[in-house]
């Protein structure tokens, strides 16, 4: 089949249509997802097509409709629930975290939330400090939920498919700074494993292990290195909870080296997890200790060269890279 070029825009607008047109117990809703086509136009024209009964436009209160949503999923709908920018998840924190999260095991195993929740996440588009955040190892650390991270087209388009087909709750982060990129995508592929890291690039010198925006930004990297004659193997987490160890472990096993990419700060990060289950697990498989290329620890600034200096960079990946290696 032919590839075609979308934005990753149309690729989570594409899911979600799909989603509506396959199952009639699908819903969204949220603030502006209606008559407005959402905040950043991913649901546009989608209320005329599905009407009012399926697009739901929400009054300004997370806890409100998060709340409906658990409600609805408990009893046997398959809500979607769009949180415009992470930075507003905190007012729904509490039924996030102790409602949506605790039922199953609240009810003994009787009550299952089959709910999803999208979060536009990241850093890149001068949003400055109130709406700049990697929130993802905040929610990652709840047991409860499975944490999703599309930091590509391919998972952007794929990943809402399974996520509805979980029993449990299930957070899928996106990107803003991502929704106007083009890039080529199979008309032939398929729903993505939502269990499985996946590796976007093999090689065999050192794995850069990352997530969300850092998944482009590492393969770019990893391109960079390839005219030095050095092949990076670049690993999408992909899922945040539960991490999938079995292909980290494979991956760092195979380089020998790895070095952990995140938007986050370096603080009780993924990357911080993640570091410290390769010692557990792979410590005599390193030829070089693990490094971390993270976030500054500060709120994201306005001006674009500051909000850039704050996030890792491909140039900053390559630098990192060849100063491991030349550790050896």
């Amino acid at each position: 089949m032919a590839n075609r070029m979308l934005t990753y825009r149309e690729c989570l607008k594409q899911a979600i249509q799909e989603a509506l047109q396959g199952d009639e117990r699908v819903f969204l809703l949220g603030e502006d997802v209606g008559r407005y086509g959402g905040a950043f136009a991913v649901s546009k024209n989608l209320l005329q097509e599905f009407g009012p009964e399926r697009i739901l436009d929400t009054p300004l209160s997370e806890a409100g409709f998060v709340g409906a949503g658990i409600g609805a999923a408990l009893g046997g709908m398959r809500p979607i629930v769009e949180i415009m920018t992470v930075n507003f998840s905190l007012l729904a924190l509490d039924q996030i975290a102790n409602n949506a999260a605790t039922l199953l095991h609240m009810s003994g195993g009787q009550f299952n939330v089959p709910l999803v929740i999208r979060m536009s996440a990241g850093i890149g588009k001068q949003l400055a400090a109130q709406h700049s955040h990697s929130w993802e190892p905040l929610f990652a650390h709840l047991p409860g939920l499975r944490i999703l991270s599309a930091g590509t087209h391919q998972d952007a388009r794929y990943m809402l498919a399974p996520a509805l087909l979980d029993p449990d709750p299930v957070i899928i982060f996106e990107y803003t700074s991502l929704l106007n990129l083009e890039k080529e995508l199979s008309e032939a592929a398929d729903a993505v494993d939502i269990s499985k890291a996946s590796v976007r690039r093999e090689g065999k010198d050192i794995s850069l292990i990352t997530y969300g925006t850092g998944v482009y930004k590492a393969l770019e990297a990893a391109e960079e290195l390839a005219t030095a004659g050095i092949e990076a193997e670049v690993l999408d987490l992909r899922i945040l909870r539960p991490l999938d160890d079995d292909t980290i472990m494979a991956s760092v096993s195979k380089t020998n080296r790895a070095l952990l990419v995140e938007d986050a700060s370096r603080s009780v990060s993924i990357s911080s997890e993640v570091s410290t289950r390769i010692m557990e697990k792979c410590f005599y498989e390193l030829d070089a200790p693990v490094a971390r290329l993270c976030g500054a620890e500060v709120p994201i600034p306005y001006p674009k060269h500051l909000e850039d200096a704050a996030v890792p960079q491909p140039a900053q990946i390559v630098s990192m890279v060849k100063k491991i290696l030349q550790h050896d």
